[in-house]
């Protein structure tokens, strides 16, 4: 590999050929604010804010789109960059709701991150404010598109992620909003809701709506966890407030599916507190149906199972097991069924 010699802030640092001057920076821990890029998806530099100063350079280029080059010299916190990122972020905050008391991503929101930063008030430009209908027709995503900065990051994740491009952008101007085909409704397009859309949104324009107020993400435990739907091994986050599943979350940091996840994995949480959800083991005594123990269910189990196998042989038995369980689980069940039972009438329900 070859590598280059670059200068940022005063520091002379080595990087590989090759890379942008926003991974340059970020390979040695020098922090640059952005809104559009994500290290998944292709570079647009559409928020601008992740500019620097380059010398031999007279504009400020957004150096998620600049490769970096032998010799260069970067500045990225110098006076004439900082004012340029509180002009983009004021340009942002003016035709943005400042509704963030009540705002479902407050706590989360990159936006408001940043305008706290660079102490953004919203008071610099005054203007027209976009006040679009809030699409909230299906179960599972709020759309609310006058809080779209126009990132393009949702585009991004439908078309290069999933593949399934419904989200682009129309009209122009002071018109451009993000959505389906005709500006129709999420649940009215090809929309599957995986959910990727949501999770690479920066602010409140994309939220899950089953999470809507139940909680901040400062009172949120996140707990990383397998999905239990079918045997690909999917990880997310269980947001757990108060004892309480309230939503999950994808993680990128997921060994078999990053953030992706299908529409049961990332909104089939609610079966957890259903009221009609079975929690204790049910055994038939005369006739009916009574709560027992575990310890209860699982010795009248192995009871019944020794009592066929010793007066009809283990071959009367078979097992089925499922995709929604670990291969771990499906390896100690065909195991159990060998080794214990002594057959090998076992089959699983993905081989049909």
């Amino acid at each position: 590999m070859e590598w280059l010699t670059l200068t940022i802030d005063g520091k002379e640092v080595s990087v590989p050929k090759g890379i942008t001057v926003l991974e340059a920076c970020r390979q040695h821990n020098i922090r640059i604010p952005t809104l559009c890029h994500d290290p998944s998806l292709t570079n647009t530099a559409a928020c601008r804010l992740c500019v620097v100063e380059i010398e031999g350079i007279r504009n400020l280029p957004a150096s998620c789109v600049t490769i970096a080059t032998q010799g260069m010299v970067i500045r990225t916190g110098s006076d004439r960059v900082k004012e340029a990122r509180k002009t983009i972020l004021e340009l942002l905050v003016a035709n943005h709701p400042l509704d963030c008391m009540t705002c479902q991503k407050m706590g989360n929101c990159s936006l408001a991150q940043y305008a706290y930063e660079y102490g953004v008030s919203g008071d610099v430009f005054q203007g027209d404010k976009r006040e679009l209908p809030l699409d909230d027709s299906n179960p599972f995503i709020i759309r609310d598109s006058s809080k779209c900065i126009l990132c393009g990051k949702c585009v991004r994740a439908c078309q290069e992620e999933q593949v399934n491009g419904v989200l682009d952008f129309f009209a122009r101007g002071f018109q451009t909003q993000v959505g389906p085909a005709f500006n129709s409704k999420l649940a009215e397009s090809e929309c599957v809701f995986c959910g990727s859309c949501v999770a690479v949104c920066p602010v409140g324009a994309l939220t899950e709506r089953q999470m809507a107020g139940k909680g901040r993400p400062w009172e949120i435990t996140k707990v990383q966890t397998t999905c239990p739907y079918c045997g690909t091994g999917c990880n997310f986050d269980l947001n757990v407030r108060e004892g309480k599943v309230i939503g999950v979350t994808s993680n990128s940091d997921a060994p078999v599916n990053g953030r992706m996840l299908c529409v049961k994995g990332r909104f089939g949480f609610d079966l957890i507190h259903n009221p009609e959800r079975l929690t204790t083991p049910l055994i038939k005594k005369k006739g009916k149906f009574v709560e027992a123990s575990w310890d209860e269910a699982l010795d009248l189990v192995a009871d019944k199972f020794t009592e066929i196998v010793q007066v009809h042989g283990p071959d009367t038995l078979a097992a089925l097991s499922s995709a929604h369980c670990t291969n771990e689980e499906n390896y100690l069940m065909q195991k159990f069924m060998r080794a214990v039972i002594g057959t090998n009438n076992v089959d699983h329900c993905a081989r049909t």
